[in-house]
């Protein structure tokens, strides 16, 4: 990373922080409760002469303490700018909080509960779109969340559930602090459950949109094969409902033309890249849960995807690398796994985009013909497999499952059968491997 990247990098998380900050004032002058991680500092300054920011300062003070204490001598030595860094971001957040609260928006005590609840949300979608300019500059993090991955390292659990202990705690400091010096629960309302809910999946739709950002930060990318003055072997990607065939027009596809095939073989190369068991990789790729409790809980939204602690982030991230590697080495068919996604930047010559599709009849049909699915619930288990994939791809994708625009070819396997779209495909795949391998 070039000295310029890095400082536009910094001068953009620098400005994620004073939003960060705004947006923490916005949500507490609404005075529907503050955000879990902001609760002790503003239940100190309600009984007491010092200010939310100044408490803040504090609180994080302690916390980069409590990260040298749960850190190795080495760690502490390999990650001491990281350490030092946090105590100028603390400095600004806090200071900047006391900003907003009593110069920016000082004038502003909403007191109808509709105008409360207009200002919470508006507090929220800032905030969320502060933690997306955190995460697109990918230099740092503030101090509550750089804690909350040391201690999920420390105690190896998974960090959604570290996040969830850890904010609960905090929540619970502020009701006893509350209670022991005002005899009632003060800045812990419905505004605290609501912030905790909702900014994490406001930044997670946030962050594709700083897409805009990739050119003024110079974004490093890999050097393409055609940079380098190669040819990409031509890769076939099968995106498929279920029911419809997909992975048998893909071994098809395969031995006709002499290419491999990735699939189920997938999952142990998957496995030894991420260090999973390969039970966890069979239970886990290609869905994520329908609760959307559990999925709030479960992921890292301040972090990247290739640094979250979340097991599903990065169970995605190792896939993503087998397929990457897969698809730089040999011509291949991959079935499923956001494969057109994670190759999206390769050349258009160089890959085939598939997606197979069917009415529910059909995909009935040959669930219980060729799969051997029970016929009293062959429908529900289509249904809720479609579904499943739909969230998967969403979720790492942010882009919509099946859309015709992001494939080359549309097959409706119920109207066309395996071998002609397997000729049709064979045939583009033939005319793709001659423009780049043009004879001599």
């Amino acid at each position: 990373m070039s000295k310029k990247e890095l400082l536009r990098r910094y001068l953009l998380f620098f400005c994620s922080v004073l939003v960060n900050a705004f947006s923490i004032a916005v949500i507490t002058k609404a005075l529907l409760g503050t955000s879990p991680i902001s609760s002790v500092p503003y239940v100190l300054s309600l009984f007491t002469p010092g200010t939310m920011g100044t408490y803040t300062i504090i609180m994080n003070m302690f916390f980069i303490v409590l990260e040298m204490v749960l850190m190795t001598k080495k760690e502490i030595i390999e990650k001491r700018y990281e350490l030092l860094s946090q105590i100028p971001v603390t400095l600004c957040f806090g200071a900047f909080i006391d900003v907003s609260m009593h110069y920016l928006i000082g004038w502003l005590n909403p007191t109808f509960y509709f105008a409360q609840i207009l200002m919470l949300l508006a507090g929220c979608f800032i905030l969320a779109l502060g933690i997306s300019l955190e995460v697109k500059a990918n230099v740092a993090m503030v101090t509550g969340e750089y804690l909350v991955q040391i201690i999920s390292k420390s105690v190896r659990k998974e960090f959604g559930l570290v996040k969830v202990c850890f904010d609960v705690t905090l929540v619970l400091i502020s009701c006893i602090l509350s209670l022991c010096f005002m005899s009632a629960v003060e800045g812990v309302r419905e505004g605290t459950v609501i912030a905790a809910l909702i900014v994490g999946p406001i930044s997670h739709f946030l962050y594709p949109y700083w897409r805009i950002f990739d050119r003024w930060l110079n974004v490093s990318h890999p050097q393409t094969e055609e940079e380098k003055g190669k040819n990409y072997p031509v890769v076939i990607t099968i995106a498929r409902e279920y029911g419809s065939g997909g992975r048998l027009l893909g071994q098809m596809l395969a031995k006709e033309l002499g290419i491999k095939f990735y699939d189920k073989e997938l999952i142990s190369m998957v496995a030894k890249e991420g260090c999973f068991p390969e039970k966890y990789v069979t239970d886990n790729e290609q869905k994520v849960s329908s609760n959307y409790l559990l999925n709030i809980i479960l992921q890292d939204y301040e972090a990247p995807i290739e640094r979250s602690l979340s097991s599903a982030d990065a169970l995605f991230v190792a896939q993503s690398r087998v397929i990457r590697k897969i698809a730089s080495e040999e011509s291949c068919v991959i079935i499923g796994r956001c494969a057109d996604y994670i190759l999206k930047d390769r050349k258009p010559s160089s890959i085939i985009k598939v997606f197979c599709y069917t009415d529910l009849e059909d995909a009935c049909r040959r669930c219980v013909e060729e799969y051997h699915i029970n016929p009293d619930v062959v429908r529900e288990e289509v249904l809720q497999t479609n579904r499943l994939r739909i969230s998967h791809y969403r979720h790492y994708t942010n882009e919509r499952w099946g859309d015709p625009h992001k494939y080359d070819l549309m097959i409706n396997t119920g109207r066309m059968s395996l071998a002609t779209a397997c000729s049709l495909i064979s045939r583009l795949y033939k005319e793709k491997m001659a423009a780049c391998c043009p004879e001599d």
